[in-house]
């Protein structure tokens, strides 16, 4: 089975380094010196990884034989991907693996729409879903179970009891404010 384990962002320096949007949560598994990933569009790869770094939180990777910055930057927005064994899927039911959270509809519990997951970033305290709403703005949504009340891979949805003020636009709480101030006057 084959798992996005990265998407290539822009060039770092002029020694052909990457920029990795890591899209797993092994990274040092499956983004190691001498992984050999197969890439979306096929025809940048299969890519070898020669080299790995962290600068400033981002991963930084080098690949065999890209030299220069002009190699780096012909592999941006490339998709890195992983064979898997099959047996290696979370064995927990409450466990996901980021491809099979990502594209997933993110709708409220009353079923408003929220969006789509985009992106999944793995922060040491806990994951975010970045969901990009229907108006092209984009919301972060902490993947706690007290607000990710279900997966539904099925359905193909996340469903969240969000916060007050977790997904509520700027405007709507700006005029529930002035409604408030108005009541009280």
């Amino acid at each position: 089975m084959q798992l996005v384990v990265g998407r290539i962002g822009r060039a770092h320096g002029i020694k052909g380094e990457v920029t990795i949007e890591v899209r797993t949560d092994e990274p040092e598994l499956r983004l190691g010196p001498g992984a050999r990933l197969a890439t979306d569009p096929a025809s940048a790869g299969p890519l070898t990884i020669e080299s790995g770094r962290v600068h400033s939180g981002r991963l930084l990777l080098r690949f065999e034989g890209v030299r220069d910055r002009n190699g780096a930057e012909a592999l941006r927005n490339t998709l890195l991907i992983a064979e898997v064994d099959p047996e290696e899927l979370p064995e927990e039911e409450d466990e996901f693996y980021d491809h099979q959270l990502m594209d997933l509809d993110v709708v409220t519990v009353d079923g408003t729409e929220v969006g789509r997951i985009t992106e999944i970033s793995h922060l040491p305290s806990q994951d975010l879903f970045i969901v990009e709403r229907p108006d092209g703005s984009e919301v972060m949504i902490p993947f706690v179970e007290e607000i990710v009340t279900e997966i539904d891979l099925e359905e193909q949805k996340a469903v969240i009891d969000p916060p007050p003020g977790l997904i509520d636009d700027r405007a709507e709480i700006a005029s529930s404010r002035e409604d408030s101030e108005g009541e009280s006057a």
